[in-house]
C-alpha cells in the first residue's frame, strides 16, 4: 500500500511532491494541537466558559479576511503565502506552547488564537488553490486524496499521542511539536517554485478582485446551494464535536478515550482517501452531500451516550464521509473554476460555510447549560444531517457530473495547467 501511494502520477511532479512533504509535516504537528489545547483550557478555572471564545478567537478573523487572503492567492505567488504563513504559525505555536507548558492564565492565549486565524485567512486559499498548479486537471483528484491520505494519517497519530500527552507529561509539548512543524514545512516550500504571478495582478484593484469573485460565486448554482448547506453543517459540527465533545470527555470517559475517538475517525478519513486514489466519484456535489452526512452521527452518539463502542463506529463513519466530501468538493472546484479566479471562489466558499462557526463555539456552552449537554448533542447530530440531505433536492446538486464540470472548465485554460517546464523563470505568469 505504501508503495502504491508513493507512485502515484501527481507524486511525479518535483514542484508537487515538494508542496506534499511539506503539508504532510505541519499536519502531523497540527494533529495533536486541537486535543492539547482544549484539555490545557478545561484544566483552568472557568475552561468549559473560555475554549468557546478561544475557538472563535481564532475562526473569527479567519472569516474576517479570507476574502483578502483569496484575492492576494490569486494575486500573488501562492507558494510564497503559503512559506510565509507557515513561519508565522511557526511563531505563534511557540508562543502557545510556551505559555501552556508554563501554566500561564488561558486569557493570555487570545491574542495569539487571533493571529492563527488571520494567518489561516491569508494561507488557507492558497494551499487549496495551488494545487492545480502543480498537477494536471486528471491528477486532482488523486492529488487532494493524496492530501487528505496525510491529513488522515496526522488524524490518527495526533489525537492519540496528545491525548497521552495530556495524561502525562502536559499537552504544551505537542502544541510545541507543531510550531516546529510549520518551519519545517516553511523550508520544503522555499523550494516550491511556481509562475511569478497572475498576468492581471497588478492590473486589477483588489476591490475589482473581490467583485469579480463574488460574480461568479453566485452565478454558481451548485457550489452556492453547497455553500449554504455547509454553514448548518459547521453550526453543528463545531459546536457540539469541537466544543462540547472535549467537556463531555472530560466529565466521564477522559482525555485518552477522547484522543482514541478523534483518531478512529480519522483512521475513516484515511480510509476513504486511500479509495479515491482509484476511485473517482462521478457527480461530486451529490456525493459530497450524501457523505457529509454521516458527520452527524458521532453527535447522535454522543448525545444518546450508549457507548465508548457506538461512539467509535460513528466517529469512524464520519471520518469516511469526511474525506469523500472534502475531497469531491476541492476537486470539483479545482477542475470548473479558472485558475485566476480559484483561490477567490475558495475563499467566497469558506466565508460562507464557515460564518457560523464563531457563533456556535461561543453559544455552545450557554446553550448546553440550558438545555443539557446530551440533547443539544443530538438535536445538533440531526441539524447536521438535515443540513447536508437538503442541497439533494436541488436538481443541479444532484444531477452535475465530473465530466461536465471539465467540459465547462476546458475554455478555461488555467484550470489544471502543468508548469513543471516554466516553473521558477522570471517572468512566468501563472495561468489564466
Amino acid at each position: 500500500m505504501l508503495q502504491s501511494l508513493l507512485t502515484t502520477r501527481s507524486l511525479a511532479s518535483r514542484r508537487f511532491r515538494l508542496f506534499f512533504w511539506g503539508r504532510t509535516v505541519s499536519l502531523f504537528g497540527s494533529g495533536m494541537t486541537p486535543v492539547a489545547l482544549a484539555f490545557a483550557v478545561l484544566q483552568a478555572p472557568h475552561g468549559s466558559q473560555l475554549l468557546g471564545y478561544i475557538l472563535a478567537a481564532e475562526i473569527l478573523p479567519n472569516v474576517l479576511i479570507v476574502l483578502i487572503g483569496g484575492s492576494l492567492a490569486d494575486r500573488y505567488r501562492r507558494d510564497r503565502l503559503i512559506q510565509l504563513g507557515n513561519v508565522g504559525a511557526g511563531a505563534t505555536g511557540a508562543a502557545i506552547a510556551a505559555l501552556v507548558l508554563t501554566g500561564a492564565n488561558p486569557l493570555a492565549l487570545f491574542p495569539f488564537a487571533i493571529a492563527n486565524g488571520a494567518l489561516g485567512a491569508f494561507t488557507s486559499p492558497a494551499l487549496r488553490g495551488i494545487v492545480p498548479e502543480l498537477v494536471t486537471s486528471d491528477q486532482l483528484t488523486e492529488a487532494n486524496a493524496l492530501l487528505n491520505t496525510a491529513r488522515s494519517a496526522a488524524k490518527i497519530v495526533g489525537p492519540a499521542a496528545a491525548g497521552l500527552l495530556v495524561a502525562t507529561v502536559g499537552g504544551g509539548w505537542g502544541i510545541a511539536l507543531d510550531a516546529l512543524s510549520f518551519f519545517v514545512a516553511a523550508a520544503f516550500m522555499a523550494r516550491v517554485q511556481i509562475a511569478a504571478r497572475p498576468p492581471s495582478a497588478g492590473v486589477v484593484s483588489l476591490r475589482q478582485q473581490l467583485r469579480e469573485g463574488w460574480d461568479y460565486f453566485r452565478r454558481q448554482r451548485a457550489i452556492f446551494v453547497v455553500t449554504v448547506a455547509y454553514a448548518g453543517i459547521n453550526l453543528a459540527n463545531m459546536g457540539v464535536w469541537r466544543v462540547l465533545g472535549p467537556i463531555i470527555a472530560a466529565r466521564t470517559f477522559g482525555p485518552a478515550a477522547w484522543g482514541f475517538a478523534l483518531s478512529l475517525q480519522a483512521v475513516g478519513l484515511l480510509a476513504a482517501s486511500l479509495v479515491l486514489l482509484r476511485a473517482v466519484p462521478q457527480h461530486p456535489f451529490r456525493d459530497g452531500m450524501l457523505a457529509a452526512a454521516a458527520l452527524g452521527l458521532p453527535l447522535v452518539a454522543l448525545g444518546q451516550h450508549p457507548g465508548l463502542v457506538v461512539l467509535y463506529a460513528a466517529a469512524l463513519a464520519a471520518g469516511v464521509g469526511s474525506t469523500v466530501a472534502a475531497v469531491t468538493w476541492d476537486t470539483a472546484l479545482q477542475r470548473s473554476v479558472p485558475g485566476d479566479k480559484l483561490a477567490r471562489v475558495l475563499a467566497f466558499g469558506d466565508v460562507g460555510s464557515y460564518i457560523t462557526i464563531p457563533l456556535a463555539v461561543i453559544a455552545a456552552v450557554p446553550v448546553a447549560d440550558h438545555w443539557g449537554l446530551y440533547p443539544v448533542a443530538t438535536a445538533g447530530g440531526v441539524l447536521l444531517m438535515v443540513s447536508a440531505l437538503l442541497p439533494l433536492a436541488d436538481r443541479t446538486v444532484r444531477t452535475t457530473s465530473l465530466d461536465q464540470l471539465s467540459r465547462e472548465a476546458s475554455t478555461s485554460p488555467g484550470v489544471g495547467t502543468d508548469l513543471e517546464t516554466t516553473a521558477g523563470q522570471e517572468g512566468s505568469s501563472a495561468p489564466t
